[in-house]
């Protein structure tokens, strides 16, 4: 487990009229959280390979692409072309998980699986001990600003037992619903990571949200050890 909780602002939450204010506001940020929806797999469509490069531009912050989308093979390659420094793909929309993931590996990309609500914990035995990251879902993919759902305490409680098990520990990410109200929780539960969109970018100082989280998950986490 990691040594202090990082923080991914979800830029879905941002304002792109004002994109590198925005990210010059997070600066302090341990990852950019990038949602690539390919208005497919979640009725949305979001950004592209041309806005990760600019954000690429711009920021040293690293970059966290999730990836919802129908095809993650046919995509992969583009956003670890434009910088990406971390690409996770869903179970659900993904043929062959465990060659993506050696692939992007290759590639000097870290590499991950995620979950939708719905999707159980068990079925990534086969590949855990492959994956860089795990990032659990904790709304239905598509829109920012979504209620967390409870249910998720549980699954990352079973996801960390997993990985106990099997002797490895990739970053535990959790996004959707995220804020210093429940970051506690989260983190009590298993979590590493945590997204946080409306919560930071809502708030009148976005860097100052961004070391409330990380202080609050941070003091978690050593109360659980």
């Amino acid at each position: 487990m990691a040594d202090s909780i990082r923080i991914a602002p979800s830029i879905l939450s941002a304002d792109m009229a004002n994109l590198q204010r925005d990210l010059d506001r997070i600066a302090n940020a341990d990852f950019i959280h990038f949602d690539v929806m390919d208005g497919h797999f979640t009725g949305n469509l979001t950004f592209g390979v041309d806005v990760l490069k600019a954000v690429k531009r711009v920021s040293d912050v690293p970059v966290d692409v999730h990836m919802m989308v129908t095809d993650p093979d046919h995509m992969a390659d583009w956003f670890a072309d434009a910088g990406a420094d971390i690409i996770t793909v869903h179970w659900e929309a993904s043929t062959h998980l465990n060659r993506t993931i050696r692939h992007l590996q290759e590639r000097g990309v870290k590499a991950g699986v995620v979950l939708n609500p719905a999707t159980p914990v068990c079925l990534l035995e086969s590949v855990i001990e492959d994956v860089d990251m795990v990032l659990l879902m904790s709304v239905n993919p598509g829109f920012g600003g979504q209620r967390f759902i409870p249910g998720t305490l549980s699954k990352l409680r079973e996801l960390r037992a997993l990985c106990e098990l099997h002797g490895v520990a990739p970053m535990i990410e959790v996004d959707g619903g995220v804020s210093a109200k429940n970051a506690a929780q989260v983190v009590e539960a298993g979590a590493d990571v945590l997204v946080a969109g409306s919560a930071v970018f809502g708030s009148d100082d976005p860097a100052a949200e961004v070391e409330l989280l990380r202080a609050i998950g941070t003091a978690a986490l050593r109360g659980a050890e």
